[in-house]
């Protein structure tokens, strides 16, 4: 509901008039912000763009036949790709993909240095690593323990794992196979086996046999027969029958 009273309309007015030239002092500060950051903006690339034109004619003035670029030119190209987005438009010498490859490179070789060793355990000597793999030649049997104790004799104090390590690596011989186990002890193997032949009169045999791997030459068998009477069930009949087995094949 609007103000009925003057006076109060009159600072109405006056509020809305204050929030109005603020909201326009407020444009006109960004717009002078905004065309001051352009300006600056402007005179920053137009800066790194003649210094990139300048590198590029000092290596061309080089007393030399065909102008070489060094690590300094180099590394003044990879930073001036990291500040300027626009660093490919003054590039005339190389291409951007070498300029790529440097900062790669770099980066590389940065890693590497800060990756470096920076100590640890102190190198064993060469004289030392030769005496370890003689005495290993020259001692087939011993181990890395035998060898750290001569060693510790000597005056040499060094750990065994260390010893181990520059132990020459023996081959050792390839173990057996199956086949050639099996053509090797040919002649002393047999085969036993033990089963049952039903006849066509429902008898049951008991049949033992014993075979020769190298001929497939039977070397022993037997056959035993269950005998049982009317008064005999099944079950008995086939307890009975290793027991008329045993009395029968000879041992």
């Amino acid at each position: 509901m609007p103000p009925q009273n003057p006076h109060e309309r009159a600072i109405v007015d006056v509020f809305k008039l204050r929030i109005a030239l603020t909201y326009t002092v407020l444009r006109l500060l960004y717009a002078l912000l905004a065309t001051a950051r352009s300006s600056l903006r402007l005179q920053r690339e137009l800066a790194l763009k003649n210094l990139a034109l300048r590198q590029q004619l000092a290596i061309l003035n080089r007393k030399t036949k065909r102008p070489k670029l060094n690590n300094a030119d180099r590394a003044f190209w990879v930073a001036l790709s990291r500040l300027w987005p626009d660093w490919q438009s003054a590039l005339i010498l190389v291409k951007p993909e070498t300029v790529i490859g440097w900062h790669r490179k770099g980066f590389k070789l940065c890693w590497t240095w800060k990756s470096r060793i920076r100590g640890g355990r102190p190198p064993i000597d060469s004289q030392i690593r030769t005496l370890i793999r003689r005495m290993a030649r020259e001692n087939p049997t011993w181990g890395a323990p035998r060898i750290h104790g001569e060693l510790l004799k000597l005056g040499f104090e060094l750990g065994e794992a260390t010893v181990s390590r520059y132990m020459p690596r023996r081959r050792n011989p390839p173990s057996q196979r199956w086949r050639a186990f099996l053509r090797n002890h040919t002649r002393d193997l047999v085969s036993i086996d033990f089963f049952v032949v039903p006849t066509a009169t429902f008898r049951v045999l008991y049949v033992f046999l014993v075979l020769e791997h190298e001929r497939r030459r039977i070397v022993h068998f037997n056959v035993a027969v269950a005998v049982a009477s009317e008064d005999q069930s099944k079950n008995q009949t086939t307890r009975s029958a290793p027991q008329s087995f045993r009395t029968r094949v000879p041992s």
